[in-house]
């Protein structure tokens, strides 16, 4: 097996248990058990478990990256893109009733140990905030497209706690359709959130 193969496939086993079991519960055992390889070939890769971590971060932020430029060729428009996003619930429905949403669960855990790669892993909420704050900017919100943007962001990963603590798929199915309704509306009116202040 070519050591860059190795690598990609701690990182990926890293990924999946870091996901299901947490960052905290995962251990370099966990990891190498995962990938069937000795303690030994694993240390050639990763001293560290903080050093698989960033490794997963880059990887995840790497794949969201490539998603979101998919849906930028693919959807015929803002409103489009935007659905695909809300959608994202439904299409992983499955995992995350059963481990939550793999971007906020790991930027929650990482903030509760005040781990220094919590920034770093914040870069994927940023990523998915700036992408969804384009998408509103292009239906023409202007300075209201950061506020929407992050109502969706919010409502996402507030559906992702719920279902993960309920496991209540027709409550998903229904947020989905409530927000999609939203921003039909929205795109149709103009109509804005109002401000908290």
């Amino acid at each position: 097996m070519a050591a860059i193969d190795t690598r990609q496939q701690i990182v990926e086993a890293a990924d999946d248990l870091f996901y299901s079991a947490g960052f905290v519960q995962t251990s370099f055992a966990d990891i190498a058990k995962a990938v069937n390889i000795s303690r030994g070939n694993f240390y050639y890769h990763f001293k560290t478990k903080d050093e698989i971590l960033d490794a997963v971060i880059d990887k995840r932020l790497a794949d969201r990256e490539t998603l979101l430029a998919k849906w930028d060729e693919t959807a015929d428009d803002p409103v489009q893109r935007i659905i695909c996003f809300i959608r994202i619930v439904i299409v992983n429905q499955s995992k995350i009733m059963a481990y939550g949403c793999p971007v906020g669960t790991m930027t929650a855990e990482l903030a509760k140990l005040n781990h220094p790669s919590r920034t770093r892993a914040n870069q994927i909420m940023a990523l998915f905030r700036n992408w969804l704050q384009r998408q509103f900017g292009g239906l023409g919100f202007g300075k209201d497209a950061e506020l929407h943007a992050l109502h969706v962001l919010g409502w996402s990963q507030g559906v992702a706690s719920l279902a993960q603590a309920f496991g209540d798929e027709v409550y998903v199915r229904r947020e989905v359709e409530q927000i999609t309704d939203w921003l039909h509306e929205i795109a149709v009116t103009g109509r804005r959130i109002p401000s908290s202040t």
